[in-house]
């Protein structure tokens, strides 16, 4: 049986995947980065965060699901996230 990941969708559904997530996610903060985030990391190692935690193939797809950039590890996405957020 071949392995799959759960990923969440633009839907904010969760989904059965054959190819990993590249991005992981807070559910509760609505916040997307890379996975080897050291802000992310730090949070995971306290024991936190964890059962907050989503999977994105994408980061169109994590912002389509209302998720913004983490700006330690995506500056330039959160710039622009920024930018925009207030039009």
């Amino acid at each position: 049986m071949a392995r799959t990941w759960r990923l969440m969708g633009a839907d904010r559904r969760l989904y059965e995947s054959a190819l990993p997530g590249t991005l992981g996610g807070n559910r509760r903060l609505r916040i997307y980065g890379r996975l080897d985030c050291p802000s992310a990391l730090r949070w995971i190692a306290k024991g936190h965060y964890v059962k907050n935690r989503v999977f994105f193939a994408d980061g169109a797809t994590a912002v389509a699901a209302g998720y913004r950039p983490c700006a330690i590890c995506l500056p330039a996405e959160w710039r622009r996230y920024k930018a925009s957020a207030g039009r």
